[in-house]
């Protein structure tokens, strides 16, 4: 499996009244062809403007992507010209946003949004590209697909528009998809439908996925890879066996703990309950981080050290990476 996209050492600012916010910072990753990679963590992390830097949507002049490359397929999408990125958003690169209303506009019918852009990027005729639209309808288990494309985003229920967003950024048969946080705004039954559709998709087309999510449940199901971050910076990486074995952050341990458990029954159903785990305080805000580590006034096991030194961002095992002074620790008191 060859890598497909290489981020590195990606920095990108804000600006706000209240200072320069660092919303990325100095974030390194990659993903191979066909993989799944899953950023976690909660929100304000940096994980939804990793992917807007990737896509070059972070919109100036308030935010500006200040530091490293992303090379898809060798190519670094920050050097290239506007008009040479637009030929690769959507075509070779696609996303599906976190709430179809922002993202579909309500005065164009489902099939012109879904036509323009394989007219656009494919050079196909518009009778060739409205077929093409109703295929892509079908595929993403849209019935009726010859009125459906005559209608408007309003007249489609939350998981139809998500199933048109996703039937938008498979269009062109891309090579790597950035899905944010693609079921949050769903009930919990059609979450696992769309979810179970991304995926099904993605393996038959052989397309990468980035999936941003906060839901480690998704991410125990779905991902061969996680990047945990927080505060803008990745904390801790790892193949998703390993991660969920034996996590060597502690942010990534309070946010395993905080994924609800149904314990057997034994006695009364009230016996079945426990508290639910959380992680004590908030994200601290970009433009006033703490001293050291940024978990640290968080975290049980924070030290004068973790509190003086951010922890230099380390392979604690073959494959497994993380930015902790007390690693060791976590992995049950043996090397990390």
């Amino acid at each position: 499996m060859g890598v497909l996209l290489e981020v590195e050492n990606l920095t990108t600012e804000f600006v706000t009244r209240g200072g320069v916010v660092r919303a990325a910072d100095d974030v390194s990753w990659d993903v191979g062809e066909g993989e799944t990679v899953a950023l976690v963590g909660e929100s304000g992390c940096g994980k939804s403007v990793s992917a807007l830097s990737i896509m070059r949507l972070v919109a100036p002049p308030a935010g500006r992507i200040v530091g490293g490359r992303v090379l898809f397929k060798g190519r670094d999408l920050l050097a290239l010209s506007d008009e040479a990125m637009r030929q690769i958003r959507g075509r070779e690169i696609a996303m599906i946003f976190q709430e179809p209303m922002t993202s579909l506009n309500p005065v164009l019918s489902i099939g012109r949004q879904l036509t323009e852009g394989l007219e656009i990027h494919l050079g196909i005729t518009p009778r060739e590209a409205r077929q093409r639209a109703g295929e892509l309808l079908a595929m993403v288990g849209i019935p009726d697909s010859e009125r459906r494309l005559g209608q408007y985003p309003h007249q489609f229920s939350g998981g139809m528009r998500q199933r048109m967003m996703i039937a938008m950024a498979l269009a062109c048969n891309p090579s790597l998809i950035l899905a944010d946080e693609p079921t949050t705004a769903l009930d919990v039954t059609i979450q696992a439908q769309i979810l179970e559709l991304i995926l099904a998709l993605q393996r038959e087309l052989g397309t990468a996925l980035i999936l941003i999510t906060h839901d480690l449940g998704i991410v125990a199901e779905t991902a061969q890879r996680v990047i945990v971050m927080y505060a803008g910076r990745k904390v801790e990486e790892a193949g998703v066996e390993a991660l969920f074995e034996r996590p060597l952050h502690p942010y990534t341990h309070g946010l395993m703990a905080s994924i609800p458990r149904l314990p057997a029954m034994r006695g009364k159903p009230s016996e079945a309950l426990a508290r639910l785990a959380e992680i004590p305080g908030t994200v601290p805000a970009l433009t006033n981080l703490p001293p050291g580590c940024t978990f640290a006034p968080r975290c049980a096991l924070a030290d004068q050290h973790c509190r003086a030194e951010y922890p230099p961002y380390e392979e604690k095992r073959p494959g497994h990476w993380a930015a902790c002074w007390h690693s060791a620790e976590l992995a049950g008191g043996g090397d990390a």
